[in-house]
């Protein structure tokens, strides 16, 4: 299998214009990058808002419970014939498989806050919005970042499940394409480069975290 990378399929993989292995990487890399930005945001942003509101949590809860329960990678089909094979579809496969993964962490975040602190905060004088953000927020940070490392791998993920299932360009078409040539070569070239791009993305957030997290005994011992 790896004799591709001596015998020239590298390098036709490389030169392939209409899907060559630069433009997939960076086609993959850009509807991983939006997918997990807007499914850790949207996550984090209702886990916090069901996880300080009791009666919000009570109602949304079931439904949140149940579509969870739905395997999101069973949706990829579906998404993929409502958005279509372009990158929308990409991306909303990786959002739906990465905003669980962050709500559930932010929910279980929220719920955990000492509220001694945040009475003190009130007994202080702190607004609603300056004990979200001075309290619950950093207090939160912890769980949000607990799910970034797999988050980001799910993003990934999703995004070449979509491009299994329908796409015009990306890592996912390469490795179909080089499948339907019989070209284990090539196949092994698109894992082999999926896997460094999953490394090398897993260190950017352990770095961020260990920067917005740096007042943590562990990561001061960093």
């Amino acid at each position: 299998m790896f004799n591709g990378w001596f015998n020239g399929e590298f390098g036709r993989c490389m030169a392939r214009s209409e899907n060559n292995l630069w433009i997939a990487t960076a086609v993959t890399l850009k509807n991983t990058f939006f997918g997990f930005v807007t499914g850790v945001s949207s996550g984090f942003a209702a886990g916090l808002l069901l996880g300080r509101s009791d009666r919000l949590s009570a109602i949304f809860q079931p439904f949140i419970t149940a579509v969870n329960s739905i395997p999101r990678i069973a949706l990829a089909p579906i998404i993929v014939l409502a958005f279509g094979i372009g990158d929308t579809s990409k991306i909303v496969t990786s959002w739906i498989v990465v905003v669980f993964l962050v709500f559930f962490n932010t929910f279980e975040g929220a719920r955990s806050i000492d509220e001694g602190f945040v009475n003190a905060a009130r007994l202080l004088g702190a607004s609603e919005w300056q004990i979200t953000r001075t309290v619950v927020v950093p207090s939160t940070m912890a769980w949000v970042f607990a799910s970034l490392t797999p988050a980001i791998s799910f993003a990934l993920i999703g995004v070449i499940v979509g491009e299994f299932i329908g796409a015009e360009r990306g890592i996912g078409r390469l490795i179909i394409e080089s499948e339907a040539r019989a070209e284990a070569s090539g196949m092994m070239v698109a894992v082999i480069v999926l896997m460094l791009v999953g490394v090398a993305l897993s260190a950017l957030i352990w770095r961020l975290q260990a920067y917005l997290l740096r007042w943590q005994q562990h990561n001061l011992a960093e």
